[in-house]
């Protein structure tokens, strides 16, 4: 049985599968404290700043934002956006090809990331992100 485990914000792990644009921080997984159906951590996305084409497998993927605008633009076409601000939830299903925009040119998007499965399942995508889109 695994101990209670408290991971301080100071000692957050970047030494995760990470998207080119998006700093993720490991807090909560197999690797950092031995937990079997849960990964969690921290994304930062810069101002204005903007992530690469990416989805996350089979993994269900939940957001809080903490701070910032955030944007997904979302499936194939990215024609479907859609925006969060500091306190509303995010749930990404499986398999969705999204990619994170930060909507604030002076704060970053800052989001409590949890996922289903123990490690931080991302699949980046050889996809330009074009000025268009966003």
């Amino acid at each position: 049985m695994a101990e209670v485990a408290i991971r301080r914000s100071g000692d957050l792990d970047d030494g995760t599968a990470q998207t080119p644009g998006l700093r993720r921080l490991e807090a909560i997984s197999a690797r950092l404290v031995g937990s079997e159906h849960i990964w969690m951590g921290l994304s930062v996305l810069p101002p204005g700043g903007r992530t690469a084409w990416h989805h996350h497998g089979d993994s269900e993927t939940a957001l809080y934002i903490l701070s910032g605008v955030g944007r997904w633009w979302i499936g194939d076409a990215a024609t479907d956006v859609r925006e969060a601000h500091p306190g509303d939830f995010v749930f990404v299903p499986p398999n969705v090809p999204h990619w994170e925009e930060n909507g604030s040119a002076d704060e970053p998007v800052q989001m409590i990331v949890a996922r289903s499965t123990q490690e931080a399942v991302v699949v980046n995508l050889d996809r330009p992100v074009r000025g268009g889109e966003g």
